[in-house]
């Protein structure tokens, strides 16, 4: 078949220049060019010489069969053979290549890309000037299935390709760069209005004395420690305390210490360059980065692992850091807010807490009370709530409580705290179908002691570990044993699903496979 060089050379760049998605060019190209050339299928391929590897990123066939990679890039290493093939190329300008015997490939090619083992194959270097865009592969069942003449033509049209290849790239991460910063503003809204609707219930009763330590120590610049049980409001002290100092104007970044990953954590706070391992395909700011004038709030600190501690010290002590697979040292101008529950004290004294981090960080420490220390808060906070979530659920209404409840919410030990209330009066509002909301029993109230009976020992009394243990175990039996999705324990206690798996298995809390989502 004569073939008009001309018009093979404006029907491609046409075609493959059609559309910015990557998968409908490349269909488009498959579909006219196996009028010319023996074509099964057509993947296109970056290559970072740099870090010596193969990124796959879309494959088209014949028989319809398409797929983009994302997020998860299938990042394949290439051994040195492979590596002289393409300097080579490069080198004596060789846009073509052609292999009739896959089994004459490089190992790593063969081990990237086993389809490709019982075929021809022939591939165009892609490149725009000097910049390598990576490469265009095309294969055929069968051996000894392309010609120099195959060569020619698609040498001839490398231009075109690289262009649109290179255009299409480049859209598809502005997309992904697009989405990022949507997201980015998603959260960052609602931030914002997180934190223009702060109210702290109880300033004038239990947290009194909280919120005035709050309010001397906002202004400054040291670390603050908050510490209490679990649901006492840590986070909302600290929201309060960087809306009152002078960085309020710039982020304040949240960081749930025993949610992340060993492996991921020098990521997460400190970011990384480029290259700096698998996937790292591009340079990512971290935490202590995102908050640059602003506030990093360090919730749970005492979930970190040994190793994790002394990467924190170092960056509190001396207030820089480096990205990880980078050379630059950056400055960490960020007030840090921590929060745990746990007693750090002790920690240190069994050697599970770096004594040196520990005095880098109670500088000022604030006691936040539980809240059966301050039940006179609790009737205000139950009004609260109930308005706060009819307005969320959209309600024409919003639901009163009995006087009779209210007291005997009062009477309820709370060792969820304040978080724990707020879940059961959404329960309830859930619940509702017209009428004051109703409340199961909650437990056995809180009595009195009898007249002439001394308070507990101090031996007597439960380690924070152990309230904590043992309200975990209530809500699962509570939840059913679920600890995810909906009416799960996750969800009542107000937790991430994975933040209570973590806790269970440091507490040592163990439930059925079944029964655990």
């Amino acid at each position: 078949m004569e073939i008009d060089r001309d018009e093979f050379f404006r029907e491609v760049t046409l075609r493959v220049s059609s559309s910015l998605d990557i998968v409908e060019a490349l269909r488009n190209l498959l579909d006219y060019l196996q009028q010319f050339i023996p074509v099964d299928t057509i993947g296109l391929h970056r290559i970072d010489m740099e870090r010596r590897s193969i990124f796959a990123v879309a494959e088209v066939a014949r028989s319809g069969a398409a797929k983009l990679v994302q997020e998860d890039f299938q990042e394949f290493p290439i051994d040195a053979e492979f590596q002289a093939l393409i300097q080579h190329a490069r080198e004596s300008n060789q846009l073509v290549t052609i292999n009739n015997n896959a089994e004459t490939l490089p190992a790593s090619v063969r081990n990237c890309f086993p389809h490709l083992i019982t075929r021809s194959v022939i591939g165009l270097h892609l490149s725009i000037k000097d910049e390598n865009i990576g490469g265009l592969v095309l294969s055929s069942e069968g051996r000894n299935r392309y010609t120099d003449r195959h060569a020619v033509l698609l040498g001839q049209v490398k231009e075109p390709i690289s262009l649109a290849m290179s255009n299409a790239w480049r859209f598809r991460e502005l997309e992904r760069l697009r989405d990022q910063l949507a997201e980015e503003n998603r959260a960052l809204s609602l931030e914002m209005e997180r934190a223009a609707g702060v109210q702290v219930v109880g300033v004038d009763f239990g947290l009194a004395q909280v919120m005035e330590m709050a309010r001397r120590v906002a202004p400054m610049t040291s670390p603050v420690l908050l510490l209490g049980e679990t649901g006492t409001g840590k986070e909302v002290i600290a929201n309060i305390i960087h809306l009152l100092s002078p960085r309020n104007q710039a982020p304040m970044v949240r960081v749930q210490c025993g949610a992340i990953p060993e492996t991921l954590l020098d990521s997460e706070l400190f970011g990384h360059d480029k290259g700096a391992f698998t996937g790292a395909i591009e340079r990512k700011r971290g935490r202590f980065e995102r908050a640059a004038g602003g506030t990093i709030f360090l919730d749970e600190i005492g979930e970190l692992s040994a190793e994790a501690q002394v990467k924190m010290l170092r960056v509190l002590q001396d207030h820089q850091f480096e990205r990880v697979g980078g050379t630059e040292t950056l400055t960490a101008d960020v007030r840090v807010i921590a929060a745990t529950h746990r007693d750090l004290a002790q920690m240190v004294r069994a050697g599970r807490f770096r004594e040196d981090l520990w005095y880098r960080l109670n500088v000022f420490p604030i006691q936040i009370p539980p809240l059966r220390m301050r039940r006179q808060d609790i009737p205000p906070l139950i009004h609260h709530f109930v308005k706060r979530k009819a307005r969320e659920m959209n309600l024409d209404r919003t639901p009163p409580v009995a006087p009779a409840d209210i007291a005997r919410l009062q009477a309820y030990e709370w060792p969820g705290n304040v978080r724990e209330l707020q879940n059961i009066i959404e329960r309830a509002i859930i619940q509702n179908r017209g009428g004051p909301l109703f409340f199961p029993p909650l437990g056995a109230p809180l009595a009195p002691p009898p007249a002439g009976v001394a308070a507990p020992a101090p031996d007597q009394l439960l380690t924070l570990d152990a309230v904590a243990a043992e309200h975990i175990r209530r809500t699962l039996a509570a939840a059913g044993g679920r600890v995810a999705g909906r009416g799960g324990a996750a969800e009542m206690l107000g937790i991430n699903p994975s933040t209570l798996r973590s806790r269970m298995k440091k507490l040592g809390i163990r439930i059925a496979r079944a029964c655990s989502p």
